[in-house]
């Protein structure tokens, strides 16, 4: 197929375009703005290979696309104009790049001439966000030059491949224009033969290296895994290889609310879900200090666990496929650049169920775990007063399988790591534990719903209202998504510090309660809200989700009185 083009723009960016659809790239979310028509006139062309969706506010958009970056493993393009447009791109910038996310960023621009001479919506956008891409250049501007459009098909292919590997993350590209900005004749008079031109583009990941397995793992007696913070494809396979690896080495897995593990809970025999409480008891602390710990992801939110592992001083090896560093705790750490996948399902069948006898050390880990999470279970069930703390539990047990569940930083993620029930429900938790930030809260969450099965999220009021501009993106979002919002007037994380005892100024400058209506905010932006008032109520809510729009569930609760709650019933639940 030849194609006849008499706009350099367009030509530019219809190359630019095309490499991205050849290599994958399913979504586009455009900015509004002048400098980047030519852009997103060629995005538009694309459908529907390529879906371009149109998002007011920046920062709601590359959170959006962060969000499906997450749900599908593949970049989604982010599109805006010349001048600060790209600066409200920064905080999803810098947790895409924490969180490892892939993320492709086209800023347009105005060209060098224009540039250090006060021209209007020009600023200085080389290396925008200065170390967090992955990589960074800024094209050069358009040319009808057959050698110049081979030059940016090669470098599309390559910024394509530096998102995904050798680890996901940021790329940037500055792209400048001159006029004409709209598709209108300018003199240019290229023929383009496509099918030649684009032949042979694809992309294929390297291969990621195995190891062979420590000989000193098989004869230790008080080993542990740790299952941390993961947001793996396939998240079934993931689970069984941590419950091979545990079930071969007959030592307990530590889980995190936020690892799949806990969500395929039948899977391994050996999970503990409570090990933060476990280690508010100083003396089962130190009867379970390890000798060895495998740490599969990144480090649990606990504090109790991490100061625990900074006293055990414990040989510790992680297993994750990045190059980055997983130790915050700077500990005896050897790091092993694969997959927990790829260890175990190897092909030299490195791993296998060994007829071991159970530990007394393995035994008294799943003794706890059993003791505290009877006097969780129990104490919940009987809980009819609406609580913060068992919004998690209940959900853990209550949403359809497979839904997938955004969890916002501050006290969710917390009560999560807390409280979360391990299930076989195969629920697929998201979140933003790179930065560990409240920004974008919404956006992401719809950004992960769009085009999936019906989602939820579980949020503050402060980390909903932070992002309130992500509802403009509901009349272009396809699918559902359940708000789960937790009322308390403010920040409940900081009434677990020590500020909290400095009222003044506490009540005003770190909880900052907002007295704000949100059935009223819902209606402003024709979104469903309804006030729950029981756990039966929720219950119901949650067992069939809708296909299609936003509702808010508001959970209205005693800021105060959770945090008390919270502080008494750890401290509770600890004691065997």
């Amino acid at each position: 197929m030849q194609v006849n083009f008499n706009n350099l723009n367009q030509l530019w960016s219809y190359v630019l375009t095309e490499t991205l659809k050849r290599l994958g790239l399913k979504t586009a979310v455009i900015c509004p703005g002048s400098r980047s028509t030519p852009l997103t006139l060629a995005f538009v062309q694309q459908a529907p290979d390529i879906e371009a969706i149109p998002i007011l506010d920046e920062r709601s958009a590359a959170f959006f696309a962060l969000g499906q970056g997450k749900a599908t493993g593949r970049p989604a393009v982010l599109v805006c104009t010349s001048g600060t447009a790209g600066a409200n791109f920064y905080p999803a910038v810098i947790e895409a790049k924490e969180s490892r996310v892939p993320l492709l960023i086209l800023t347009s621009d105005r060209p060098a001439e224009m540039r250090e001479c006060h021209s209007g919506q020009t600023i200085d956008q080389i290396k925008l966000y200065g170390n967090y891409p992955n990589w960074q250049s800024e094209l050069a501007l358009p040319s009808a030059d057959i050698g110049m459009l081979s030059y940016l098909r090669q470098i599309i292919i390559h910024s394509w491949e530096s998102c995904q590997y050798p680890t996901g993350g940021i790329v940037h590209l500055n792209v400048p224009f001159r006029d004409p900005l709209t598709p209108i004749d300018d003199g240019t008079d290229l023929i383009l033969d496509v099918e030649d031109f684009f032949a042979g583009i694809d992309y294929t990941q390297s291969p990621t290296t195995y190891f062979p397995l420590p000989k000193i793992w098989e004869s230790c007696q008080r080993g542990l895994i740790i299952a941390g913070v993961a947001q793996p494809k396939q998240p079934e396979e993931y689970c069984r290889a941590i419950a091979l690896l545990s079930q071969s080495l007959q030592w307990p897995v530590l889980a995190e609310g936020l690892s799949p593990v806990r969500n395929y809970s039948d899977l391994n025999p050996y999970l503990i879900s409570t090990y933060d409480i476990i280690l508010r008891n100083h003396q089962l602390a130190k009867e379970l200090t390890p000798e060895m710990v495998i740490q599969i992801g990144e480090m649990p939110t606990s504090k109790e666990l991490r100061n625990w592992l900074i006293s055990t001083k414990s040989q510790r090896w992680i297993i994750d496929h990045s190059g980055r560093n997983l130790d915050p705790l700077h500990g005896k750490t050897i790091h092993f650049r694969t997959s927990i996948e790829n260890l175990i399902y190897g092909e030299e069948k490195q791993f296998c169920s060994r007829n071991k006898i159970t530990s007394e050390y393995l035994k008294n880990w799943c003794n706890a775990e059993n003791t505290i999470r009877k006097k969780i279970d129990g104490n919940f069930e009987e809980l009819d007063e609406l609580i913060e703390s068992k919004a998690a539990w209940l959900i853990s047990q209550t949403l359809p399988p497979g839904t997938p569940l955004f969890i916002s930083n501050s006290m969710p993620v917390r009560d999560v790591e807390f409280f979360w029930k391990p299930n076989y429900l195969g629920i697929k938790s998201y979140f933003n534990r790179g930065a560990n930030g409240i920004d974008g809260t919404l956006s992401t969450a719809l950004g992960i719903a769009h085009h999936q099965q019906s989602a939820v999220l579980l949020t503050g009021d402060l980390a909903l209202l932070h992002d309130t501009n992500g509802f403009l993106i509901r009349n272009k979002f396809i699918g559902h998504l359940t708000i789960i919002l937790i009322n308390n007037n403010g920040g409940g994380i900081f009434e677990m510090l020590p500020i909290a005892k400095f009222d003044p100024p506490f009540e005003e400058f770190f909880a900052t309660p907002q007295d704000i209506d949100f059935g009223q905010l819902c209606a402003t932006y024709s979104v469903q809200h309804e006030l729950i008032s029981s756990w039966k109520e929720l219950s119901e809510k949650l067992n069939i989700l809708p296909n299609t729009g936003i509702r808010v569930l508001e959970i209205r609760t005693n800021r105060k009185f959770d945090a008390r709650w919270r502080k008494e019933n750890l401290e509770k639940f600890s004691q065997i």
